[in-house]
């Protein structure tokens, strides 16, 4: 059940990156034809949502920021629960690897984020922001270049990147989450608790969950803590174990119902709302600013370093093992690919520089694009040579 749960979620992220690159182009042709202003306009306006006495107004940026990408961390969070209590991390001896790797694949961004920041002057406040790797889109590649590679790199890189949102996620939440109003945020805790409580001995019905979800994710709002720390925490008390009735899982069922949604439109939207970089009046200084250049290399070097480095320790310290099958050329091809960081990275970016700080966040999306289409056309070179082989193998077998 694990394994089939695992390729359909790698044949559903592969179409999803279609989707992201194709809202992503949406919004650079946007931001740089005569629609921008309307474009601009609109995710600066108000948006007001009236639920009889309760108001709550944000802008259509921060709608899609703080409201669909909820949706897209509660996903997350059911995979790492479902990954820890029954798929690839609930076996140590499968972790190892894949994990240490997340944890060099997110200290390389770091150390070469620093560097810059204190050789060139690139801002302090956004080294978490190259440490994020993109699960649709990094699978999505993989799958679109990954015919005769061992099926051992997906699994790795799936787990390797479920690691790697489970640290972003408590990043967020570590730095993120200021100016909270803990009465508010401990009445969104009382309801976790007391949903996942009646769950465990009773039926919840799908409207039940749905208005739970609402409800903690208003509280959390209102409380100034991130909606996805409240989404994943939400994820932990939807049960794994089948019901007796008619033999479901609860999670499985959220997953399944949820996972179009966030590939295919959630993602999409998100990509949308973010990637529009306005090219008018670009200057070459501005696009080689030590922010751009930071999170750039940070995402194209620092990954690719921090991940192959830390395999190299596991194997050397006979801790862990490289996937099963794959030569180093093919590791070193998927640690490209976890450069790629479009949407959490986006997203880290927009919390690191909130408000009316433009001219940074244009920073940030150019660093971030940059840094992942690098990372994605080298993936592509060294995967195709180091899949050459066994593909001219194939051919040979079947001829």
């Amino acid at each position: 059940m694990a394994r089939r749960l695992t390729f359909k979620f790698l044949r559903t992220e592969a179409a999803s990156a279609s989707f992201l690159a194709v809202a992503a182009l949406a919004a650079l042709i946007a931001a740089n034809s005569p629609l921008a202003g309307q474009y601009f306009g609109f995710l600066k306006s108000e948006q007001a949502l009236h639920l009889g006495p309760l108001v709550l107004s944000m802008t259509a940026a921060d709608w899609v920021k703080e409201g669909l990408m909820s949706v897209f961390f509660l996903v997350v969070g059911l995979e790492i629960k479902h990954e820890i209590l029954r798929g690839e991390l609930s076996d140590p001896r499968k972790l190892a690897t894949p994990v240490i790797a997340a944890i060099g694949g997110m200290l390389g961004p770091v150390a070469v984020y620093l560097t810059l920041a204190a050789t060139a002057g690139a801002p302090a406040a956004g080294w978490p922001i190259p440490t994020a790797t993109d699960i649709a889109f990094a699978l999505g590649v993989l799958a679109l270049v990954g015919r005769g590679l061992p099926s051992s790199l997906r699994i790795f890189l799936l787990t390797l990147a479920i690691v790697d949102d489970l640290g972003a996620i408590v990043l967020i939440g570590l730095l993120y989450s200021g100016g909270t109003d803990w009465s508010l945020a401990g009445a969104a805790v009382l309801l976790l608790v007391v949903l996942g409580g009646v769950a465990q001995r009773m039926r919840v019905p799908t409207p039940v969950w749905a208005l739970g979800f609402a409800t903690a994710w208003w509280l959390t709002v209102q409380a100034g803590l991130s909606t996805s720390l409240m989404a994943v925490a939400f994820a932990t008390i939807v049960p794994l174990k089948p019901r007796r009735e008619d033999g479901q899982s609860p999670l499985q069922e959220a997953m399944h119902d949820l996972h179009p949604w966030n590939a295919f439109l959630v993602l999409p939207i998100f990509a949308f709302a973010k990637a529009g970089v306005s090219m008018a009046g670009l200057t070459l200084a501005q696009a080689l600013a030590p922010l751009v250049v930071a999170i750039a290399l940070g995402l194209f070097l620092g990954k690719q370093v921090g991940v192959m480095v830390a395999v190299w320790l596991v194997t050397k310290l006979r801790i862990g093992a490289r996937p099963e099958g794959a030569t180093w050329l093919q590791l070193y091809g998927v640690s490209l690919l976890c450069g790629i960081g479009f949407t959490m990275s986006l997203f880290i970016g927009a919390l690191a520089f909130p408000g009316d700080a433009a001219d940074l966040q244009t920073e940030v999306k150019l660093g971030v694009l940059g840094g992942s289409l690098l990372s994605a056309i080298a993936a592509v070179v060294v995967l195709r040579l180091a899949g050459r082989p066994a593909r001219a193998a194939m051919a040979e077998a079947a001829a």
